[in-house]
């Protein structure tokens, strides 16, 4: 059976991705998955994206805010938008979205389903009753607006779907995976992200089966009127709270903070100044052409060294999404303006690798690991500026680098 793998306190955000980060979260969203898939297999990719901390680094490598709801919302749609004219290569399918594009998810599972040969009306089937139990056998609060479905050529598939709550001004994120799901009624999530906030009703739970078929006894014995009663009777005498369960889990979880801006104890240091000695031990002997770009070369290094970190990267090196903001900013300019020339150098350099690798030279591709292995191999040793110094540093060459935000270019 798929375990929980965390939760996460996610603060709601308004406001629209802009077209020109959009449109660059689309490119790079696609090559890292290409990259991904390269190295480790279609089954690799669908497993990181049923990781909660794994997909929220994801979505801060790509410039967006770091910390919010919007991760959600703009990761899925750059997904299903950059992997489209993929699928007969990957072998994969983004299906639905926010608002209307999530109830349309059935019929595109069925129609891929009949394109590509799985049996389409019984993963729309799963659609819904992956909805239905965190809509509706998992009651803790947040109603749901998102519901994306990953889905393989095979089969397997992934859903990352979220919920709110306007009156707590958060979200919670809910992640599945189909390896290994035998029901869902007992413990199928891979992950849920979410501040726990007193206490949920979980019927999706193993342990809720008792009440599950209490519930069934209770509606076949009373009737939905003899129930209401029952319930008018209880309301007005009011019970005794009951003792916490001691089975009651208590799931590892990541809470995203409320300020927006990026702060120092946000970010793991040893882990950044690893990455920023590994670009400059590596960028010279890998990436020498790259280096002769005036002005942005280095810091481009620098960039593809957190890319390779999602690439490449074990779990427990995500417990920190803050510090993946380095790589390309972020869109508020939290914690600095999207460097647009290093963000595009990015994407090219991932794009060349992919593109020769698919023919047999895979020198550049191995280039981009070289910088994931010697991050680890620097992090015990690896010193240098610390997180402030790093933020300002970036606002002082923000204008040379091509920065930009919701607010407009930086100044010259």
């Amino acid at each position: 059976m798929p375990q929980r793998s965390g939760s996460a306190d996610l603060p709601l955000h308004g406001g629209r991705v802009p077209p020109w980060l959009a449109e660059r979260m689309t490119r790079l969203g696609a090559v890292i998955c290409e990259a991904i898939v390269q190295h480790y297999g279609r089954d690799e990719l669908l497993s990181r994206l049923a990781h909660p901390f794994w997909f929220q680094s994801f979505g801060a490598v790509m410039g967006m805010d770091w910390h919010s709801s919007g991760i959600t919302t703009s990761v899925i749609g750059a997904l299903k938008r950059g992997l489209a004219p993929l699928s007969g290569e990957l072998g994969l399918h983004v299906c639905g979205g926010r608002g209307r594009h999530s109830r349309k998810t059935p019929q595109e599972l069925e129609a891929i389903g009949a394109r590509i040969g799985f049996d389409g009306a019984a993963l729309a089937t799963a659609s819904r009753l992956v909805a239905k139990v965190d809509s509706a056998a998992v009651q803790d609060g947040f109603d749901l607006y998102l519901h994306g479905f990953i889905v393989a050529d095979d089969g397997k598939w992934v859903v990352v779907q979220q919920g709110m709550s306007d009156e707590r001004r958060q979200a919670r994120r809910y992640h599945w995976l189909s390896e290994g799901l035998s029901s869902f009624l007992d413990d199928p999530h891979s992950a849920i992200e979410g501040e726990g906030k007193g206490e949920i009703v979980n019927l999706a739970d193993r342990r809720a089966e008792k009440s599950r078929h209490a519930q069934l006894d209770l509606l076949a014995a009373l009737g939905p009127d003899g129930i209401a009663r029952q319930y008018a009777a209880l309301i007005e005498v009011p019970e005794p709270a009951p003792a916490p369960e001691a089975e009651q889990m208590l799931l590892p979880h990541l809470i995203m903070p409320a300020h927006h801006e990026v702060r120092a104890e946000d970010v793991v240091q040893p882990r950044l100044q690893a990455a920023l000695a590994a670009a400059a031990d590596r960028g010279p002997e890998d990436f020498a052409d790259l280096l002769l770009v005036p002005g942005v070369g280095a810091r481009t290094v620098e960039a593809l060294a957190l890319v390779a970190e999602v690439v490449h990267g074990t779990p427990c090196r995500f417990t920190d999404p803050a510090r993946f903001s380095f790589a390309h900013g972020g869109k508020d300019r939290h914690p600095f303006p999207v460097p647009i020339r290093v963000y595009d150098q990015t994407i090219e350099v991932m794009k060349s690798a992919i593109g020769k690798a698919r023919l047999g030279q895979s020198e550049e591709l191995a280039a981009i690991r070289r910088l994931d292995d010697q991050t680890r191999q620097l992090e015990r040793a690896a010193g240098g500026r610390s997180w402030d110094e790093v933020v300002a540093e970036e606002m002082r060459m923000s204008p040379s680098y091509g920065g930009r935000s919701v607010f407009g270019w930086e100044p010259g």
